[in-house]
């Protein structure tokens, strides 16, 4: 019998730690090497170990943890993370301000929302939470989040594809770290999909976390959505034996572009050929020899992408839409196919591509016909 794979804690949850070790030392207040760190989601509080504390001005301290993600391959295992903690004197105290958060070294900075540091709304509010339980009315604090290895990790990582450049973020919707690329996972994925077929007739499928963010954006009810990582193809064929009747993949297209060429485990490490399904529906759609010629020089498609904005925008053409609307059908077909050829059933599968912007490029005719059945209407980008 395999032995199931030990989660660990998100990024935030590190932060956190090392926070709240750092408001205690300046507190004076005694750290037997862990912290306990209540992670909201879900509502437990567990024992986070410090690895090191230290006063580093009167009002100031810096506290040290180490990622732990668990049994998932994931490159920020034992990456360290700071937290300098600093006590502000504030004779006006605004309640909704007493806790200042700052992205520092190695944070990600949001390109798409004016260079803002890359730590969202769970980190955000699990420092907040966590915090201000050991604060008195009077006391303001401001909190720095440093990856010392953060610039150099994101080089390995697609966060410039979403705008988020020099370091990583801190993302995510929960304090525990599934073992994503773990083979048991994928079983652990396959029974919540069950599980969510016993209440919905339609799912959506979200490959990532910006996928599922935008989703809840455009109102759907996020106990529809599903996260599939890069096991689309098996969890496509779950779904249609468990007699779902619809799928909508919402997901950034430099990752569904894959299955518009037969390609259904989307990890890079497995099979590519992005760029050269992008090529192909250009050629197919009739693009000029001399576009498509740079269009295969493009570094990622989201070169690719630009390029042929670009174009459009110079030529007052519609050759985006056009191919995009290409690989979307595509998708939606070969999806299709895939169930009908693994599970022996017919399903409608429509699909939503968007880009590192979190703005939608392309909605295939399924995936309008699929969003108006769930009753969330496709909302334009000015909308969310």
């Amino acid at each position: 019998m395999s032995q199931q794979p030990r989660s660990g804690y998100t990024l935030p949850v590190f932060a956190t730690a090392s926070a709240i070790a750092a408001l205690h030392h300046l507190h004076d207040q005694e750290i037997k090497n862990a912290v306990a760190v209540d992670l909201i989601e879900p509502p437990i509080v567990v024992n986070i170990p410090i690895e090191q504390v230290a006063r580093i001005s009167e009002n100031s301290a810096l506290a040290i943890t180490r990622s732990d993600p668990g049994d998932n391959l994931d490159l920020t295992k034992n990456t360290p993370i700071w937290a300098i903690v600093e006590l502000i004197k504030n004779d006006a105290i605004d309640s909704n301000k007493q806790i200042i958060i700052k992205g520092g070294e190695g944070i990600g900075k949001q390109m798409n929302n004016e260079g803002k540091d890359a730590i969202y709304s769970y980190a955000q509010k699990l420092l907040k939470e966590n915090l201000k339980k050991y604060l008195t009315p009077e006391e303001t604090i401001r909190v720095t989040i440093i990856l010392p290895e953060g610039k150099t990790l994101a080089k390995r990582t697609s966060n410039e594809s979403f705008g988020v450049v020099e370091g990583l973020s801190l993302l995510g919707t929960t304090g525990i770290s599934q073992p994503l690329t773990a083979p048991d996972q994928l079983t652990i994925y396959q029974e919540e999909l069950k599980a969510k077929t016993k209440q919905f007739d339609s799912l959506v499928f979200c490959v990532g976390e910006n996928g599922l963010d935008l989703a809840k954006k455009q109102g759907i009810d996020p106990n529809q959505l599903i996260k599939t990582a890069n096991w689309l193809g098996s969890l496509l064929v779950v779904a249609a034996i468990e007699k779902v009747s619809s799928i909508l993949l919402f997901g950034y297209h430099g990752k569904l572009i894959k299955l518009a060429g037969g390609i259904f485990h989307t990890h890079h490490h497995l099979a590519d050929g992005r760029l050269e399904i992008l090529v192909a529906h250009g050629a197919k759609m009739g693009l000029p020899t001399v576009i498509l010629q740079e269009l295969f020089k493009s570094p990622t498609t989201e070169d690719g992408l630009k390029l042929l904005r670009k174009y459009d925008g110079k030529a007052g053409s519609d050759w985006t839409e056009k191919i995009y609307h290409s690989i979307a059908e595509t998708i939606d077909q070969r999806s299709q196919d895939y169930i009908r050829k693994h599970a022996e059933v017919n399903i409608r599968v429509g699909s939503i591509l968007f880009d590192r912007d979190r703005s939608i490029i392309i909605a295939s005719k399924q995936g309008k016909m699929i969003m108006d059945v769930m009753g969330y209407p496709l909302k334009n980008q000015e909308s969310i």
